[in-house]
């Protein structure tokens, strides 16, 4: 017997694949039909991977051609899966820079304690002395204290119209905008929040907030090599990023494998640099001494040995920690050691993301399966 295509295709038409709603000639799952004499092939295409769902249409299919075409009927089906593009929110595209965000610099350290927030505050307000637009970013969720050192830890964000869209208003004092998770929280409130809402929270802080035009944007990030920072590596193109370590050999470790994070073949984030905190100390009533008590240029010894650049040292000073304290960070402060310092520091930081950026393409959001661009500046 010579079999028909168009009876194929009308007995297909009472056919519906499982979720689609139309019966398959209608919806297109049906793509071919091949005739001849009493063999019949059936290419499908199906938007679903689903095994049960595959197996039911190829019965389906043999059985009505069996049952309204021909019994004797060799049927062979052919199944493709091709599943629909997943459509994205425009308001949570990760990946993307910020509009308007020139450059992100992530602050890092390999542990806890070794003053990484301290040196994040003092070198945004020392950008925003020499005239730079900056933001900081608190990605610390489980201790922010940018608002404490910024005086600002009572404010709570505006929520402004931007576009037709509702925006969170940063915070801004000392001519630096800031957002962070401590500005949702009593102060004696615990964070106590599993990564997925915690990477939820930081995706609303960046991309449901009106940063407006900013030449760098400061991720204070949390101690570690964690789930918060692949969080933030898969949400945004980072410049580049500065590890923060004091020089003793347990801070020291720790810096390693910070540097070697960012360093990772899937990472692959620029690094600009080491700063060594809590370097030596001085007593006030002895000026000309210098007291290494955490070891003496751990920090520059570790730049050297894994090749990335020394961006400088800041003393173990009482005033630092009182300034900090006070939401007063010690960089705005003028004609002392410690704006000398700071302003060395970030300089340094400048010139290498200028550097990078004028020798290395654009850093691209990582893409984390299983795990464990920006301009050049204004010089």
């Amino acid at each position: 017997m010579n079999l028909n295509k168009q009876d194929i295709l009308k007995a297909l038409e009472s056919i519906t694949v499982a979720g689609e709603g139309k019966n398959m000639v209608e919806s297109g799952a049906v793509t071919n039909v091949v005739t001849f004499a009493d063999e019949v092939i059936v290419d499908l295409t199906l938007a679903t991977p689903a095994l049960h769902i595959k197996k039911r249409a190829e019965a389906d299919v043999i059985k009505v051609i069996k049952g309204k075409v021909f019994a004797e009927a060799q049927v062979q089906v052919n199944i493709k899966v091709e599943a629909p593009a997943k459509p994205q929110n425009p308001n949570l595209i990760k990946g993307k820079p910020i509009p308007g965000i020139q450059n992100i610099i992530a602050i890092a350290s390999g542990k806890g304690g070794v003053g990484k927030s301290t040196v994040t505050a003092n070198i945004a307000v020392t950008l925003s002395k020499m005239g730079f637009k900056v933001g900081i970013l608190d990605a610390d969720i489980y201790g922010p204290s940018i608002p404490i050192m910024f005086d600002v830890a009572l404010e709570k964000p505006l929520s402004i119209n931007v576009d037709g869209n509702s925006k969170m208003k940063p915070i801004e004092n000392y001519g630096v905008k800031i957002l962070s998770i401590g500005f949702f929280t009593q102060p004696n409130q615990a964070v106590i929040w599993r990564g997925p809402m915690a990477a939820k929270a930081l995706n609303q802080l960046i991309f449901d907030a009106a940063w407006g035009e900013l030449d760098f944007m400061l991720i204070d990030l949390p101690p570690g090599t964690g789930d918060i920072h692949l969080s933030i590596m898969q949400s945004l193109p980072i410049t580049g990023a500065v590890v923060v370590s004091t020089p003793q050999n347990v801070a020291l470790a720790d810096a390693r494998k910070g540097v070697a994070m960012f360093r990772q073949e899937n990472i692959d984030v620029p690094v600009l640099g080491i700063v060594e905190n809590m370097a030596y100390f001085t007593p006030e009533e002895l000026p000309d001494n210098k007291y290494y008590i955490f070891g003496k240029e751990g920090a520059k010894n570790l730049s050297e040995d894994l090749e990335v650049p020394f961006l400088g040292e800041i003393p173990l000073v009482q005033s630092i920690r009182e300034a900090g304290d006070a939401g007063h960070p010690a960089a705005l402060q003028t004609a002392t050691p410690l704006e000398e310092a700071f302003e060395k520091i970030t300089r340094n930081v400048v010139e290498e993301t200028v550097r990078r950026n004028e020798n290395l393409p654009p850093t691209e959001a990582i893409k984390i399966t299983t795990m464990a661009g920006c301009s050049a500046v204004k010089k």
